[in-house]
């Protein structure tokens, strides 16, 4: 028993169950927003543009005692676009536009290279112009450094 709540402690105290968590809850309530939006303000003009309160009783039809709804559809349609237009204008694209910039602040410019860097860039090129026969892997026996001048 004191493994399952440890696993379930473990569970709830990781990062990715937490937003889960927040994101539905959120979720609910950006939904309630926007159903009163559409409730209150899509709703009264379709009703205003089709005679209708709404696109429910739009095209439907009956064929052989069955009942066809296209209004219904044609409502959860409006509705779903509704929502899916405001979550994408009011969430996705500020947050997107929020990490494209803290994006582009945390790269940094390419700066000029410090003084260590130049000393050592300088000190590269004075030893690769050197004619050392060291350097160039030709030397000659006894040619080499501390080796006495030949008379």
């Amino acid at each position: 028993m004191k493994n399952i709540l440890n696993g379930f402690k473990d569970f709830i105290s990781r990062g990715n169950a937490i937003d889960l968590a927040v994101a539905v809850v959120l979720g609910a309530a950006f939904g309630a927003v926007v159903t009163a939006i559409v409730t209150g303000i899509v709703t009264p003009l379709i009703a205003a543009i089709f005679g209708q309160p709404d696109l429910t009783a739009v095209g439907n039809f009956t064929l052989n005692h069955a009942d066809f709804s296209i209004g219904l559809v044609l409502d959860g349609l409006l509705k779903f676009l509704l929502i899916a237009a405001a979550v994408y204008f009011l969430i996705v694209l500020p947050i997107n536009s929020l990490a494209e910039r803290r994006k582009k602040g945390l790269v940094e410019e390419p700066s000029a290279p410090s003084e260590d860097i130049l000393l050592l860039q300088e000190i590269r090129d004075l030893l690769a112009g050197q004619s050392s026969p060291a350097i160039r892997n030709d030397a000659t026996p006894g040619t080499g450094p501390g080796t006495p001048p030949v008379v």
